[in-house]
This record gives structure tokens, C-alpha cells and sequence, in this order.
């Protein structure tokens, strides 16, 4: 049976930040993602955490100003410092959490740099983070994202992405497929996620168009939950999608998985 998590920074948004937890677990979510811990004071988390049962799947390294737009800072040869240093506080928080994977946004292509100064730049921040999150055993994820949600995109294609993952060549650097922003691009999801299952890390779901839960859409989610089980998937998959209406009213899809 899938292993869903429920994402915080998307779902659950009728109570604020720390009271999503009990909210998911009281929906029958075992574990959570959520973007960015940082807010939020690393302790009072663990004690959410506990408190509701819960595992902390996955979150993002600091990704520059979310709010003005940026998304993802690895590709910048001008912010290698700041990618750093999130790097940095992003494995405290791992550890504190017991957080196994932390995913490494490319982010958007910055006007007037060299195309392979970009490359070069996630490769070597790759590498920096892998190696800094192997002390605290966490793994780094690498994410194709949909140039449609977000124009300019680095890395937009899962062979791309895998393309990446070779160069850096770390052992815990691993694919985060995301079934929605693959459908967008490429199409062909169950296939490519049986061809790749070696390679991935982490899933993440969402229903298209809308990106809203599992059965809004085009998406046969009830092939594809199965199916992940079927190909001997066996980790987390995270739920990123903006629930269409209220969060609980909108999860009837889970009730075969939690």
C-alpha cells in the first residue's frame, strides 16, 4: 500500500502552520513535507511530530525569496555562499527531525549567465550538499519541475534531471518525481517511473489540470497508487496538491490507502 504524506504547505491550510500536524495525523497521515522549516523553531517541530505520530518525509533547502518569486538558488554562480549556508542550517534542522530527504532546488535561469556556469554551479552545490547531508543521513533530492508553473525552470525533464544526478555522482543523491509536473512535460508517467524506480527517492502527486487531489483530473490515480506498489516502490509519496475546496472534505481519495 502507498505510503502517502500529507504537504503542509499545501494542504491544511484552514489552521495555521504547527497545527497542520495534528490536522494530517487526525486524517490518518503518518508522515508530512512542507517546503521549508525554517520559520519555525526545529524543537517545537520535533514536538509536533511526536506528539501526532508523525515522520518527517521531506523537505527544501532554503531556496532564496520565495515571496518575490525565486525559486531555488543552486543554479547561482553569484550565491554559491548563501547556498551554503542553507545547506548549513537545512541539515541542523534533518537532524533534529530525523528528516532522511532534503530536496535541492534548481531554480529559475538568471538573465545574461552562460548556460554551463548554471550547470557547473548545481553540480558543485550538489555535490557540497550531498556531502554535508551524508553526516547527518539525509539524502539530496533533484526535482524536474514544469515550465508552465514555473517559466524558466532549470531542470524541466526527468532525463535532464538523471543527467545531473550522474554528474554529481553521490551515492545519496537521488530523482524526486513528481507525477504532476511530469504529466505536463512529458506524459508517460507509470512507464517512466517503472524505467527509473532505481533512481528515485521520493514521489509526489497532484492531479492535472488545477493541481488539485487525485481524482479532479486526468490522472487515473486509481492505476497509478496501485501500480507504485505493483513496480516495488516502497517509499513516501508525497500529496503537493492544492486542495480544490477544504482540505478534509477533499479526501475521500485516501480512504483505500490511510
Amino acid at each position: 500500500m502507498p505510503k502517502l504524506a500529507a504537504n503542509l504547505s499545501m494542504m491544511f491550510n484552514e489552521v495555521p502552520m504547527m497545527e497542520r500536524f495534528a490536522a494530517a495525523a487526525n486524517a490518518g497521515f503518518k508522515g508530512v513535507e512542507y517546503l521549508f522549516p525554517y520559520d519555525n523553531d526545529a524543537g517545537a517541530i520535533k514536538e509536533a511530530l511526536e506528539a501526532n505520530g508523525l515522520e518527517q518525509v521531506l523537505f527544501d533547502f532554503p531556496a532564496g525569496d520565495w515571496g518575490a518569486g525565486e525559486r531555488g538558488i543552486t543554479i547561482h554562480p553569484d550565491r554559491v555562499s548563501e547556498f551554503q549556508d542553507g545547506v548549513g542550517s537545512a541539515c541542523e534542522y534533518a537532524q533534529a527531525l530525523g528528516c532522511t530527504r532534503i530536496t535541492a532546488l534548481a531554480g529559475k535561469v538568471p538573465d545574461g549567465v552562460n548556460p554551463i556556469e548554471l550547470s557547473d554551479t548545481l553540480i558543485s552545490n550538489l555535490q557540497f550538499a550531498a556531502d554535508a547531508a551524508a553526516k547527518v543521513g539525509a539524502t539530496v533530492m533533484v526535482e524536474a519541475i514544469n515550465t508552465r508553473d514555473i517559466p524558466g525552470f532549470f531542470l524541466h525533464r526527468t532525463n535532464q534531471a538523471l543527467q545531473v544526478i550522474d554528474m554529481v555522482d553521490r551515492p545519496n543523491v537521488k530523482l524526486q518525481y513528481d507525477i504532476y509536473h511530469m504529466q505536463i512535460m512529458e506524459g508517460d508517467v507509470a512507464i517512466a517511473m517503472q524505467t527509473h524506480l532505481d533512481r528515485i527517492g521520493h514521489l509526489q502527486l497532484a492531479d492535472n489540470p488545477g493541481r488539485h487531489e487525485p481524482g479532479t483530473g486526468e490522472l487515473n490515480y486509481d492505476f497509478l497508487l496501485p501500480y507504485i506498489d505493483q513496480i516495488g516502490y516502497d517509499g513516501w509519496v508525497g500529496c503537493e496538491y492544492a486542495p480544490a475546496g477544504d482540505t478534509v472534505a477533499g479526501l475521500g481519495w485516501t480512504k483505500k490507502y490511510l
